[in-house]
């Protein structure tokens, strides 16, 4: 989730909704005179699903416990058969609509995904104007919400007519506080940041080391570099900012984002916003977890999009069998492999070849009695929730931290791409619910950082502690404490003088 990656793109594919029909015949849902009186927010999401996912989560919540109506605009290159039915599945008081395609062939073939990201939102602004203007011929529409690569399509908003334009960042507060920074840090550091001597110190933030900035921000000559300052830029365009965290994971930066600053909006802390109501699906490793003791298993996933050079796997699986515990590794093929990337499966969950290949010869044979191998994908949220599972060896997406912390369970962090090391050095060295494996990732270190947490022993028994508090923290705010009240703050401004 977050800064994207260095994947490629597939060339966008039209999905027309049963919404967008009804919007093409003038209807939408604005010919029911009940839905028409009620408060429509309309919300961008750009591609992946990690992005869709907590945009969607925070349209359940207004409909639910605002009664603000929404509608979902999706890219027509996030197609897919796991977007319909997630989207097919939405509550009632949630609409979605897909936008046209747009021709992204004249870019070269390396482009980088935050650049096709970024231009198929400025070319898709002139087919959102429209549709957000007949939104607002047929409902009360008070709002649009872009996340953080569709910036840019506030032009639409503003041309359309919508009186509040709201960006959605579904990072955390120390991403957050360095994107909008880096248009003076563009200025101020003339060189790469992997070269810094010292680290990025940002205002509530812990220092964060040259090597551990975003990704997309390591190459200021790449296109995708001049595309993320520009966003940037752009953010101090929205009326406010929405952010999936929340204050007691990230104290200081929420203090110091409580502090007013000429030109930047104000920042609402709304999370965390995580999938919920998931549809059961049939997991034979949720019946293998039903026999493991309580609190025994370590969950070994890095995300839909992550897969490891092919060293670092076969050095993992050789750390699990030497840490004796039991575990649950969601695997992949290994990156490297037909020149894929760290961040090869970003569009595509599905391990490329037989992962069982790439393992340490016996491997699979002696650790039969206690692990499992799952190829390519298992069911994150109800693995994280079952009372067997003990820890998580995560990317470190923003997505699976918040998870992560709302069942409670402590983390390893191995970050792969994007802004995972950013997250894996606040989690670490911040708020302290993870260890952080060395850079060298070999076996040993692997064992002893692994048994460290799931045993809770030493530096493992501080993480445990400090998730626990952290879960407690997260479900107050939710419920009744700071996320509801600023959600709640952030209703009111966009229902404030309206007329019934």
């Amino acid at each position: 989730m977050g800064w994207g990656c260095s994947c490629m793109l597939r060339s966008p594919r039209r999905t027309i909704s049963a919404t967008e029909r009804e919007m093409e015949n003038g209807a939408c849902n604005g010919n029911d005179d009940s839905a028409r009186r009620q408060p429509h927010a309309a919300m961008l999401a750009t591609p992946r699903m990690g992005h869709l996912i907590p945009l969607a989560e925070l349209a359940k919540r207004l409909v639910a416990r605002h009664g603000v109506r929404t509608t979902l605009l999706t890219f027509a290159s996030m197609a897919s058969a796991t977007q319909r039915e997630f989207l097919a599945a939405l509550p009632a008081g949630i609409e979605w609509v897909s936008l046209p395609p747009v021709d992204l062939s004249d870019l070269p073939p390396d482009t980088t995904v935050e650049t096709l990201m970024s231009e198929e939102c400025v070319r898709s602004v002139p087919a959102l104007t429209g549709i957000l203007a007949r939104l607002g011929e047929t409902t009360d529409l008070v709002a649009f919400v872009a996340d953080l690569f569709g910036a840019d399509s506030f032009d639409a908003a503003h041309d359309a007519g919508v009186p509040r334009r709201y960006l959605f960042y579904p990072g955390n507060l120390h991403s957050l506080t360095l994107s909008l920074s880096l248009p003076e840090l563009d200025v101020s550091i003339p060189g790469e940041f992997r070269d810094l001597a010292e680290p990025v110190r940002l205002p509530g933030c812990v220092p964060i080391p040259g090597q551990d900035i975003p990704a997309p921000l390591q190459d200021k000559s790449n296109p995708g570099y001049k595309w993320m300052v520009h966003h940037c830029k752009r953010y101090r365009d929205a009326d406010a900012i929405l952010v999936n965290s929340f204050q007691a994971v990230e104290p200081d930066a929420a203090k110091a984002m409580r502090v007013p600053k000429p030109g930047r909006p104000p920042v609402y802390t709304i999370g965390p916003l995580i999938k919920t109501n998931a549809a059961p699906r049939a997991a034979p490793c949720l019946d293998w977890l039903d026999r493991q003791p309580s609190k025994s298993v370590v969950f070994v996933s890095f995300g839909s999009g992550g897969a490891l050079p092919m060293e670092q796997m076969r050095e993992l699986a050789l750390g699990l069998e030497l840490s004796g515990q039991r575990f649950l590794w969601v695997v992949r093929s290994p990156s490297g492999d037909d020149g894929a990337a760290v961040n090869g499966n970003y569009y595509d969950a599905e391990s490329k070849k037989d992962p069982f290949v790439y393992l340490p010869e016996g491997f699979v044979e002696r650790t039969k009695d206690v692990g499992l191998l799952v190829i390519s994908w298992a069911p994150q949220t109800e693995v994280l929730a079952h009372h067997a599972t003990s820890a998580f060896v995560t990317h470190c997406g923003w997505n699976s931290v918040l998870e992560s912390l709302q069942h409670s369970v402590p983390m390893v962090a191995w970050p792969l791409y994007a802004e995972q090391r950013l997250n894996a050095v606040m989690l670490a060295d911040g708020v302290g619910a993870a260890l952080r494996l060395p850079e060298s990732k070999g076996k040993d270190d692997i064992a002893a950082v692994v048994r460290e947490v799931v045993e809770g022993k030493g530096r493992g028994a501080v993480v445990r502690a400090n998730v626990a508090e952290l879960q407690e923290a997260a479900t107050d705010g939710l419920r009744h404490g700071a996320a509801a009240a600023a959600l709640a703050e952030v209703v009111d401004k966009w229902t404030a003088g309206r007329s019934m």
